[in-house]
C-alpha cells in the first residue's frame, strides 16, 4: 500500500460512471441483476413560468430515494406538494419500486409524510443544533385490505 495515492476524481472518470458499474456488478453477486438508477425531476410552475416548487428523486434497488421536496411558502397547504408526492410516487411505481424512503427535518414536514402514509424508522437527535433528522419510509405496494375491499 505505499506507493497509493488518493486523488479527486478527473471530470472524465466522473461522466464515464466506472465506479458506479463497478459497485453494482458487485452488487448483482449478493442481490442479482437490478435495473441502473432512474431520476425522477419534477417542477410544478405557474401560468407565467415561475416554479412554484418540485421534487428531485431517484430510484434505486427498487426504493424511490426522495432527495428534495419543496413548494414555495406562498403555495404551501394548497395540495400542490400531495400532488409532487403522488406523481413521483407513480413514476417510481412504473420504474418498479416497491418502497420510498426520505429524510425531514423535525422543522421541515415529517407530518405531511405521515399524512401520506410514510412511517418514521429511526431518527437522528441534534443533527442540526437543537432539530432532529426524521428518517421516513412507505411501501409503495397496493394494501391487500384495500384491494379487497375494492372487489
Amino acid at each position: 500500500m505505499k506507493n497509493v495515492v488518493i486523488t479527486a476524481a478527473t471530470p472524465e472518470e466522473l461522466r464515464s460512471g466506472e465506479l458506479g458499474r463497478k459497485l453494482r456488478h458487485y452488487n448483482y453477486g449478493f442481490v442479482g441483476e437490478y435495473p441502473e438508477q432512474q431520476y425522477i425531476r419534477l417542477n410544478a410552475r405557474d401560468e407565467r413560468g415561475r416554479v412554484l416548487g418540485g421534487l428531485r428523486g431517484f430510484v434505486f434497488l427498487y426504493w424511490l430515494n426522495i432527495e428534495v421536496l419543496f413548494v414555495e411558502a406562498d403555495m404551501r397547504g394548497s395540495g400542490l406538494g400531495s400532488r409532487l408526492l403522488a406523481e413521483a410516487e407513480r413514476q417510481a411505481i412504473e420504474l418498479g419500486a416497491k418502497h420510498a424512503k426520505l429524510e425531514t427535518f423535525e422543522w421541515q414536514a415529517p407530518g405531511f409524510y405521515r399524512r401520506h402514509g410514510y412511517e418514521e424508522y429511526s431518527r437522528i437527535d441534534d443533527y442540526a443544533p437543537d432539530f432532529y433528522l426524521a428518517l421516513m419510509k412507505k411501501s409503495l405496494s397496493p394494501r391487500r385490505d384495500s384491494a379487497l375491499s375494492s372487489a
